[in-house]
């Protein structure tokens, strides 16, 4: 129980503005509904003016008729009031996103200036050259590690290269200008006589031992 009692109340988040937005509707629905009850009594009395007229009572339709047109004319203001509340209304709708724009750019900009203050031009420059230095020096790392030469290294090659062909003479050998002796083509053989050189050399063979 002390808990419920002790409560802080937390603050509304009505506005006024609110308020008076709901006041305004509050009106317009009012005019509404005189204005639906003027309009089903308006036929009802129109109704009667016809009866009148067939009954012969000319006069009674005419005073009935006269009083139809003060009304209708009331109608007609009615609906002006209706538009008129609507229209407020709405442009208080409208300057509410207003202000609730204004307070977004508002809080944007002191923002923007707390992040100024917080880093100054020599830092933002600062930072920036402290970062192309770091790209650069990465780069260097990776051109040793994947062994690419520059256009300076490859001159370097280059001149060490003739430098050592001229201190020394690098013997060739030469290439033989006598003709390849022929290579005989093997002899065809009958079918009868494929067992024959496997026997002569068996035979050379024993004479040998």
């Amino acid at each position: 129980m002390g808990n419920v009692f002790g409560r802080k109340s937390r603050p509304s988040r009505v506005t006024e503005q609110d308020r008076a937005i709901l006041q305004l509707k509050q009106q317009r629905d009012k005019l509404k509904h005189y204005q639906k009850r003027v309009t089903l009594q308006l036929e009802k009395e129109r109704s009667l003016a016809k009866q009148l007229l067939k009954d012969g009572k000319k006069e009674k339709a005419l005073v009935l008729l006269k009083k139809k047109r003060y009304q209708d004319q009331l109608l007609d203001k009615t609906e002006t009031q209706i538009s008129n509340l609507e229209r407020m209304v709405q442009d208080i709708e409208f300057v509410q996103i207003e202000m609730k724009v204004i307070e977004g750019l508002k809080v944007g900009n002191d923002c923007l200036k707390s992040m100024h203050e917080a880093m100054s031009l020599e830092d933002v420059e600062r930072i920036m050259d402290e970062t192309q230095d770091a790209i650069e020096y990465q780069r260097q790392i990776d051109e040793m590690l994947s062994g690419s030469l520059t256009q300076e290294d490859e001159d370097a090659v280059l001149s060490e290269l003739e430098a050592i062909t001229q201190g020394e003479d690098v013997e060739l050998p030469e290439v033989p200008t006598e003709p390849l002796p022929e290579v005989p083509e093997p002899a065809e053989t009958e079918p009868g006589n494929e067992r024959r050189p496997a026997r002569n050399k068996e035979n050379r063979e024993m004479l040998a031992a």
